[in-house]
């Protein structure tokens, strides 16, 4: 059983952030960089869940701030839709490791759990609406192109109908159809508060369709439409996306 205390919390970020104080310090290094971007999605849908209920939802605006040494990449994603029904702010932290793998460990926070009493640095293990997940990932080469991604939720709001830690595990598989074209599979393996699934489930299969609209030569637009369905809960959904 995973305990982690908030003292311990507020040792983590004090540890990260001098991190990236160093990092930032070390100016001769090019591959030392900020970044921003945000998404905007007709609606938002997360591993095959409707994170507005079953209708669907409303369209969400999704940022993300991020600061990348070499290997070494901490930021910040964010979803709010327009109906103010959705408000998460997600911590991550990835190493990218060779041969395409990567580590990433990710603080998850949705509407603080649902529980608007619980406060955002609320870290105690049974009342806090976040949740630590932690993911290894292929991106897949050349040679094999299946891309694969390993998500377990560590720690948090993730607990078992007898308040145990549920440990729901989400396993995805990508394959590149053409060069702007895949299609991915992805699966709830065991139990899970979070995707509603009993046993082993398929809840994500689909495939996203990438293209730049391009308006001169110095400006295009990324554009991203996602057709998909979750087997298990029997619902399909199409998201249309745009990167700025």
């Amino acid at each position: 059983m995973y305990k982690i205390h908030r003292f311990s919390m507020l040792k983590f970020c004090a540890v990260v952030a001098f991190t990236v104080v160093c990092f930032s310090s070390n100016a001769q290094n090019n591959t030392n960089h900020f970044s921003i971007a945000a998404d905007v999605v007709s609606s938002y849908v997360w591993r095959g869940v409707a994170q507005e209920g079953s209708r669907g939802g409303s369209p969400n605006i999704q940022p993300t701030v991020s600061y990348t040494n070499g290997a070494f990449n901490l930021g910040a994603w964010g979803s709010y839709a327009f109906s103010g029904n959705v408000k998460e702010v997600d911590l991550y932290a990835t190493l990218s490791l060779p041969d395409a793998l990567s580590v990433t460990v990710t603080d998850y926070n949705w509407n603080n759990g649902n529980d608007g009493s619980v406060g955002y640095f609320n870290y105690k293990n049974g009342k806090t609406g976040h949740v630590f997940e932690g993911t290894l990932a292929y991106g897949g080469t050349k040679s094999f192109p299946l891309s694969i991604t390993w998500n377990t939720m560590l720690y948090g709001a993730d607990k078992k109908t007898n308040g145990n830690q549920a440990f729901s595990t989400y396993v995805e598989i990508g394959l590149p159809i053409t060069s702007n074209v895949k299609a991915f599979l992805g699966a709830s393996l065991f139990d899970s508060p979070n995707y509603y699934n009993n046993g082993f489930s398929v809840i994500n299969l689909g495939l996203k369709v990438s293209k730049e609209i391009k308006f001169s030569d110095s400006f295009s637009l990324p554009v991203y439409g996602i057709v998909g369905a979750n087997p298990q809960s029997e619902k399909a959904f199409f998201i249309a996306g745009i990167t700025l």
